[in-house]
């Protein structure tokens, strides 16, 4: 069974896309940014079982629909309609740069575990790759393909894949730059991939309403989830390497139980210190951000 833990009421003033979780180890406390169609980046600290806003930042001129947070640096990222890149300091909610990343070059982020690289999604089928320090796009992944909606990092650092708008899933080697893998496991746009904390699994989700498990050395297709009604907007993995969550249109899954819901939800897991109990935040097209505990099932 599930209960909320924490809504958040009115967050945004317009539908949430994006949001990610990271931890401020200075303060011992958790932080997630948001950002939402009403051109702001906010920033929260989650502390005694509740959001507190830290930061409103400004600057997009339009949509905010990527956001992504450091893993070693009290950094976040923000890509927007209006083309550009924003970097964040999440110790004093200052702009510390902003990229131009060209039309529609922008639509998905995402740090490197070293966060070193921050690499995009791009309308023409690469996959951007911008120095962080320096802000200048160091070098290109090409897919050879279509729109790219999504891409992750392994957390080993070792691969990188995209998701594009005709259902085909690319896997690169980091180091040399080769395309590894081309996956045609879908026959709709891939809204979300991840990968499994051992990076040995890579998870995606499409709007043709299955979810795929590969194994990512190999290709293999390990398994296929089906049963969602409409699209599958994200997928996440939980941190014990064993569970992982996603959010279909329309309704929520979490550890294969499902919960109701009426909203549009998407979702992201993480563990909560100090037990490590896993939590899910869930942000939907009403503006709200609700949390919620999540048992294995």
């Amino acid at each position: 069974q599930y209960s909320i833990l924490f809504k958040q009421e009115q967050a945004h003033d317009d539908a949430i896309w994006s949001v990610a979780w990271g931890t401020n180890k200075k303060e011992n406390s958790e932080t997630v940014v948001t950002g939402s169609l009403d051109d702001l980046v906010k920033v929260w600290k989650w502390c005694d079982e509740r959001l507190d806003l830290q930061w409103s930042l400004e600057g997009h001129q339009l949509g905010v629909v990527s956001v992504d947070i450091s893993h070693t640096l009290p950094i976040a990222a923000s890509s927007s309609l209006d083309a550009h890149i924003r970097l964040w300091d999440l110790e004093n909610g200052k702009q510390i740069k902003s990229i131009d990343a060209g039309p529609v070059d922008a639509w998905t982020l995402a740090f490197s575990p070293d966060s070193q690289y921050l690499a995009t999604g791009t309308h023409v089928g690469k996959v951007n790759i911008f120095g962080v320090e320096s802000g200048k796009k160091e070098y290109s992944l090409d897919t050879r393909g279509k729109f790219i909606l999504s891409i992750a990092y392994s957390p080993d650092g070792k691969y990188l894949a995209s998701g594009a708008i005709d259902g085909i899933i690319n896997i690169f080697d980091i180091a040399t730059g080769k395309l590894l893998h081309t996956l045609e496991g879908h026959a709709m746009p891939i809204r979300s991939l991840t990968f499994s904390p051992d990076s040995q699994l890579l998870v995606t989700a499409s709007d043709d309403g299955y979810i795929k498990i590969y194994d990512v050395q190999h290709a293999n297709l390990a398994g296929t989830l089906s049963g969602h009604a409409s699209w599958v907007l994200n997928v996440a993995f939980c941190p014990d390497d064993t569970h992982f969550v996603s959010s279909p249109l329309g309704t929520w899954y979490a550890g294969y139980r499902k919960g109701v819901s009426q909203r549009r939800l998407w979702v992201q897991a993480f563990p909560t210190p100090p037990t490590s109990a896993l939590t899910l935040i869930l942000r939907s097209s009403d503006h709200h951000l609700v949390t919620r505990p999540l048992s294995h099932p």
